[in-house]
Order: C-alpha cells, then structure tokens, then sequence
C-alpha cells in the first residue's frame, strides 16, 4: 500500500527542508543555462555548485572502449575491492543523467564505489552521445550497445555472470528504453535480473507534474524538463510512441525495479505512473517515495541520501 503520509509535508525533514532551500537560493542567483551556448552551460555547471555539486573522481576507475553504432562508446568501469575482487557478485551497467545534454560517465564516482564495494559489483558507466547535437535515437543506440556487449563478451571478460542496470532522471528513461529493446529486437527480456530507477523521465510529452511545476528551480523547473525533451527528440515526432517515453510501453516481460523519488521532484509523477504500470504488468519490485526529496537527491549527502543508497544496495545484493 502507498501511505499517502509521504507526500504529507509535515514529514519532511530539517536537514531535507534546508537543502531543498539553499539550492533554490544558489540557482536563483546563477544565469539561466538556456541564455548561452550549450558548451558555455555545460562548462559553467561542470564547475561545480551547491546546485550541481563535483563528486570526486575516483583513482580507481579506468576505461575500455566498444564499438557502438556511431562510433567507439566508452564504458567508464570501477571494479570492487575486497573479497569480491577476484570473483565479482555481479554487474552493474549505470547511465548518468543530466536532460541527455549534460553529465558523463564519470560525474557519479562516488556512488559507484560504493556500489562496487558494498555489493560486490563491476560498475560500469556508459558515455553516451549527448543531445542537442546527437539526437535520438543516438543516446539509445549507445546504450544498447553497452548492454549487449555486457550480454554478450562482457560476461567473461569481467568474469560476471548475474547483470543489473539503472540511472538517474533520463538515465532510468535510457535504462528502460534498452530493458526494451534487449527485448523487443534481440529476444533478451531478462539479460539483466533488476533495474534501479532512480526518478526518471518516462513521458516526454510531459506528466501533470511537470506541467504544473512553473518557473521555480528545484535543480530542474517546467521549462528545463521541456527543453531537455525538444533536445531529445529534435523535430516533430510522436512524443507517446514507446521508443520516446517508455511509460506508453508494453512493460510484460521485464525483470524487477526498484523505482525511487522524491516528493519534491517535479518529475514525481513519472515515477508514480510507470512503477504502477511495472507493477501491472507483473514485473515485480519495490517503490520508494521520500519526503521532501529534490530532483537526483542522492547527489547531496544527508539522511535521505543515506536511506535510500541503502535501499537500492540491498535491492541490486538480493539479484545477484
């Protein structure tokens, strides 16, 4: 059952409710990313900011390159430590978000460790082509190439055999999109045991939430999330087609989720709408809604951070 407390907010937390206000606060007081160059944006906020925070790059990480559709894809890979060092539990094939435009492969270090070590697991992160310059379904292609080559080759040359994947806002969207294509055009629909979607994008044509959220920034406003999408989509296509947004999908036959989001999250609705149709569809897993929680919140360290890191480590654990 969903407690409707969650959404109450009286449950929201200090610590959660002083975040949430200092990023409102240093957003407002930064241009807005739309007023300049896409490479003048993408270099402001790779500067680091209360907003969007630098994590640190881990020494650890190295890089192999497959080939992709449009060109050799990087996978950026931290392998575990300790006793899973020689015999890893598992893999787990990450895509970052940022609106497809910006992030990388190595913006999310710190949660990758911790998920190599923790769990046992080979994390790898896919560097995809970045929008508006690489359009759908460019960003797609590289990810199901990253999954079929960890399908595939990849098994025996991180000597891995149980496979889990996830992301981050239109890292989950990408996440799903490949969970559909694996599918859907290579007869795989359980190459990976459990998918961890972190607040994702699934309906490009824009949810009730987003829609109503307005002008404000909570690291993302209405106006963002739409340009995020027109950058995607690039043209006049059918924003429902399941290709674009994944919750218009026959979702039959796709191994569990655990779907995560904040209540202060403008794509809230997201969440809510495709891990009900995962759970209709007979697909199995678990959704978790945290009070007061922003866009990404796990970016930011504190206790909402902290659970639901934990959540999603004992989830990824019990599919390997």
């Amino acid at each position: 059952m969903l407690d409707h407390a969650l959404f109450d907010p009286a449950t929201i937390d200090p610590e959660t409710k002083r975040l949430n206000e200092e990023i409102r606060k240093d957003q407002a007081s930064q241009p807005d990313p739309w007023s300049m160059p896409i490479a003048e944006a993408r270099a402001l906020r790779a500067k680091g900011s209360i907003a969007f925070p630098r994590l640190t790059r881990s020494a650890r990480a190295e890089t192999i390159t497959i080939d992709g559709p449009g060109g050799p894809v990087a996978l950026r890979v931290i392998r575990p430590q300790g006793k899973s060092a020689d015999k890893p539990r598992g893999a787990y094939l990450h895509i970052h978000g940022g609106g497809w435009v910006f992030g990388g492969a190595d913006d999310q270090d710190p949660w990758l460790v911790r998920i190599a070590d923790t769990c046992g697991f080979v994390c790898l992160s896919v560097g995809y082509r970045l929008a508006p310059e690489h359009p759908y379904p460019a960003a797609l292609e590289d990810c199901e190439a990253a999954a079929l080559w960890l399908a595939g080759p990849g098994k025996a040359s991180l000597n891995v055999s149980s496979l889990t994947i996830g992301g981050e806002s239109v890292g989950a969207h990408l996440a799903v999109s490949t969970l559909l294509r694996l599918r859907d055009h290579h007869e795989q629909p359980r190459a990976f045991r459990g998918a961890n979607l972190n607040c994702g994008f699934f309906d490009l044509g824009l949810t009730p939430s987003v829609r109503a959220w307005g002008e404000e920034r909570l690291v993302n406003n209405t106006r963002d999330l739409e340009t995020f999408a027109d950058g995607f989509c690039a043209g006049k296509v059918d924003r429902r087609q399941p290709e674009i947004s994944p919750l218009y999908a026959d979702l039959k036959g796709l191994p569990p989720a655990l779907f995560s989001v904040g209540t202060a999250d403008a794509l809230l609705d997201d969440t809510l709408y495709m891990s009900a149709r995962w759970a209709a569809a007979g697909n199995g897993g678990h959704t978790a809604i945290y009070p007061g929680g922003c866009h990404v919140f796990i970016r930011y360290p504190g206790p909402l951070t902290e659970r639901a890191q934990e959540l999603s480590e004992r989830f990824l654990m019990a599919l390997a």
